[in-house]
């Protein structure tokens, strides 16, 4: 991580006199043409008597810092970058670690390509003053707000469809916060631990909302505008981080983990009859076709809860010794779910039905917990004892 400043302007330095002070992040990944255009924007619209400092987080890998350095010189104000060689969470990650460097008791976040207005940076920080809040939103969606920079209908039915769908997930975590997509807003530092932060890609609103959202929440309206220059970072690929970003915050309590354990589980039965057909009809036997049928089932469930339930957990085993974790589980499932069948059956009189769908229960509530415990929870670490 590289660091550069404006002369003996470091952020270390400065003090912040006033409880407005405002530390202004800006998350960027190639936006080398848009900087000059960005600090000679937010030198125009933050007054005096705001005292400011803007640190850019960088994941870039074309001559952003350098542009960033050279055009701090002009600068009233304190600027800094934080030049990521590991872009880890994407865009969401640089603001964390914005988060963390941030001195003032004001932090702005905003995009480094012009579409967020510098000039509602005091707005925000009044805002949140006057009322008390902890998050002060930039809305589009808001009386006096709009999203005129969206370019073409793609992209305003995209932006539509994730905030419904955002909001129809968290009605309670989401309640007051209009536009949850927005990437503009103003936060105190004292209401907000990034240390709780896990995010994924570039909504880190969201991630901010949900897992350690301020109890007073504000909005003000603003005016979405036109990208200065280069092209939207937003792509297909983003689509989808946003979507397993999503399912991890919607699954991040056990009993949600569970719902979309059995979900995915029921999902495993489409690969495992479609494979099952496709080695019969090659002439295998049905019963070797049935157990290797199964296997499918088994791999589909793993990437599935790969990606969408135990995300943040997957650093604590190598993958394939999950795997197989994983694996030796969902077979046990069936070699126990026999017996306890002829238990529940022979020993108390239960009907093959009920037996059936009470050993079903009681299984995957085992293979859940056997998941959880024996998959993706982090290894005991034993400490030796001096000698």
């Amino acid at each position: 991580m590289t660091e550069y400043t404006t002369p003996a302007q470091g952020l270390d330095a400065v003090e912040v006199p006033e409880p407005g002070a405002v530390t202004i992040v800006v998350p960027t990944f190639n936006e080398s043409a848009n900087i000059r255009q960005l600090l000679h924007r937010i030198t125009e619209s933050v007054p005096a008597r705001l005292p400011c400092e803007v640190l850019f987080v960088d994941d870039s890998t074309d001559d952003t810092p350098e542009v960033i350095r050279q055009a701090a010189r002009d600068c009233p104000f304190p600027v800094a970058v934080l030049h990521r060689e590991e872009p880890v969470g994407g865009l969401g990650g640089a603001v964390v670690e914005g988060l963390k460097a941030a001195t003032s008791d004001w932090i702005v976040v905003m995009d480094g390509d012009c579409q967020h207005p510098p000039s509602l940076v005091p707005e925000l920080v009044a805002t949140g003053e006057r009322t008390n809040a902890g998050l002060v939103v930039a809305s589009r969606y808001i009386d006096g707000g709009s999203r005129a920079g969206l370019a073409g209908g793609y992209r305003v039915a995209v932006s539509r469809g994730a905030t419904w769908l955002a909001k129809a997930l968290f009605p309670r975590g989401l309640r007051g916060i209009s536009d949850p997509m927005s990437g503009f807003f103003a936060i105190r530092r004292s209401a907000v631990t990034a240390d709780v932060l896990k995010p994924l890609g570039y909504k880190i609103l969201l991630e901010l909302a949900v897992r350690s959202r301020p109890r007073q929440v504000a909005e003000v309206p603003f005016v979405f505008q036109d990208r200065f220059a280069g092209e939207s970072k937003s792509t297909a690929r983003e689509g989808l981080r946003f979507l397993r970003h999503l399912a991890g915050l919607r699954t991040a309590s056990p009993a949600a983990r569970m719902v979309g354990f059995g979900l995915i589980g029921a999902s495993g039965f489409v690969p495992n009859l479609v494979g099952l057909w496709a080695l019969t009809v090659l002439g295998l036997h049905y019963l070797p076709a049935e157990i290797l049928a199964n296997q499918f089932g088994v791999a589909w469930n793993f990437v599935l809860i790969e990606q969408l339930l135990f995300r943040d957990r997957r650093a604590h085993r190598r993958w394939w010794d999950r795997l197989g974790r994983f694996a030796l589980l969902a077979n046990a499932d069936l070699v126990l779910r026999i017996p306890l069948i002829a238990l529940l059956v022979g020993r108390f009189g239960m009907g093959a039905l009920p037996a059936t769908a009470l050993a079903l229960v009681l299984t995957f509530v085992l293979r859940f917990v056997g998941t959880e415990a024996l998959v993706y929870l982090p290894r005991r670490t034993h400490r030796r004892r001096a000698a």
